[in-house]
């Protein structure tokens, strides 16, 4: 086999591993993990069930591609916008966490809460991916994503609360008062600039971005960003 011939057959593979995931992603959005065996999912995709085997080599396996593949996926929309001003960017990074945790519920739970009874492989990436997001905050609010301890701590917690906030946002009933994606994302950004400022007496090398770069100065001056509503 040549060359051409080798990319040709990486690039299929890649592809066929792409829409195996793709699949998985909605069939563990339906039906929990332990009510989907290796025969039921070969049925969906409709292939025979040693094609799964042999891209993930287990059901176990498949479902961390499906995880990482989810994870990755929050990460991206949640970071872009690098050309951005820095307020601007973190109002973006949080609009568009918002945005994948609304649109991909399942995903969202399995990613924030450690997968099937707490997995130790689901949470390291879970850990990773909050380290990312800090990350991603630090950079749009310092312009840099080193921080000190203390500060790290403080978006530790802040990004805890917003983890939680978002369960219950896109879990709880669909009442008439309930705030969309726009007003929450206000919420976690205000939250986010009174964790700055807290930062900045405990760490003064961090400083918090002056009033007039707040991304959100206002809860009614409000639109998503990122998609639609």
């Amino acid at each position: 086999m040549n060359n051409s011939q080798q990319r040709g057959t990486t690039r299929r593979s890649q592809v066929r591993r792409a829409e195996l995931i793709a699949i998985g992603r909605k069939l563990f959005a339906d039906t929990s993990y332990d009510a989907l065996c290796m025969d039921d999912i070969a049925q969906h995709a409709g292939v025979a069930k040693g094609l799964i085997y042999y891209y993930f080599t287990s059901k176990r396996g498949y479902y961390l591609a499906i995880v990482e593949d989810s994870v990755a996926d929050l990460v991206a929309r949640a970071a872009g916008g690098t050309d951005l001003p820095n307020a601007e960017r973190v109002r973006r990074t949080v609009d568009g966490y918002l945005h994948y945790a609304e649109h991909h519920r399942a995903a969202y739970r399995t990613i924030v809460t450690g997968g099937v009874g707490c997995d130790a492989e689901v949470l390291a990436i879970r850990d990773a991916v909050r380290e990312e997001l800090v990350a991603t905050i630090a950079e749009g609010a310092y312009g840099h994503r080193s921080l000190p301890p203390i500060a790290r701590l403080a978006l530790v917690g802040w990004l805890s609360a917003v983890e939680g906030t978002t369960l219950e946002w896109i879990g709880g009933p669909s009442a008439p008062d309930r705030p969309g994606r726009a007003r929450l994302g206000a919420l976690l950004v205000r939250q986010l600039h009174a964790t700055l400022a807290v930062i900045e007496e405990f760490a003064p090398e961090c400083p918090a971005p002056p009033p007039g770069e707040e991304p959100f100065r206002t809860a009614d001056d409000l639109a998503p960003v990122t998609g639609s509503p």
